[in-house]
C-alpha cells in the first residue's frame, strides 16, 4: 500500500510569519497538536506542536505573539506519496516520529501521515506488518 493512499490530504498549515497564538488556535479548532511550517509556496521549512509552545513560549514565559519561525523546529522527516507505508513506519521508527510530511519532488506539502493512518492501513497479502 503507498502512503498517499492513507495520508491525510490538504492539510492544515501556519506561515513563519504567523504567530504562536495564532498557530495554537489553529490546533484547537483544528483538535491536533502538529502543524507543519510552509512558505509562500507550500514548501515546508519546519513543524511546530502543541509541546514547542508548551516548552518554548510557555515555559519561559515568553510572548504568544513570537512568530512561528523563532519557535518552530526546523528538522523535517518526509517521504513521498508513492512510498511504501512499510518504509514509512521505519521512518518513524527510525526518527522517533507520530507523524511524516508527505511532500511532492519539489518539497511541497501534500498530506500528512501519521501513526494513527499506519494502524488502520493494511499491508498487501503476504508482507507482515
Amino acid at each position: 500500500m503507498r502512503i498517499g493512499e492513507v495520508m491525510k490530504r490538504e492539510p492544515t498549515y501556519v506561515q513563519p510569519h504567523e504567530s504562536c497564538r495564532q498557530a495554537a488556535r489553529r490546533m484547537r479548532d483544528g483538535g491536533f497538536g502538529f502543524l507543519p511550517v510552509c512558505d509562500d509556496r507550500r514548501r515546508v521549512i519546519g513543524t511546530i506542536t502543541d509541546r514547542d509552545i508548551a516548552i518554548r513560549i510557555v515555559a519561559e514565559g515568553r510572548q504568544f505573539d513570537l512568530p512561528v519561525g523563532d519557535v518552530m523546529s526546523c528538522e523535517v522527516v518526509a517521504c513521498r506519496p508513492d512510498e511504501d507505508v512499510e518504509r514509512a513506519r521505519k521512518v518513524m521508527s527510525a526518527n522517533r516520529k507520530a507523524r511524516l510530511l508527505v511532500l511532492d519532488d519539489r518539497g511541497c506539502l501534500e498530506g500528512v501521515l501519521s501513526s494513527s493512518d499506519l494502524a488502520t492501513a493494511t499491508t498487501s497479502p503476504g508482507r507482515g506488518r
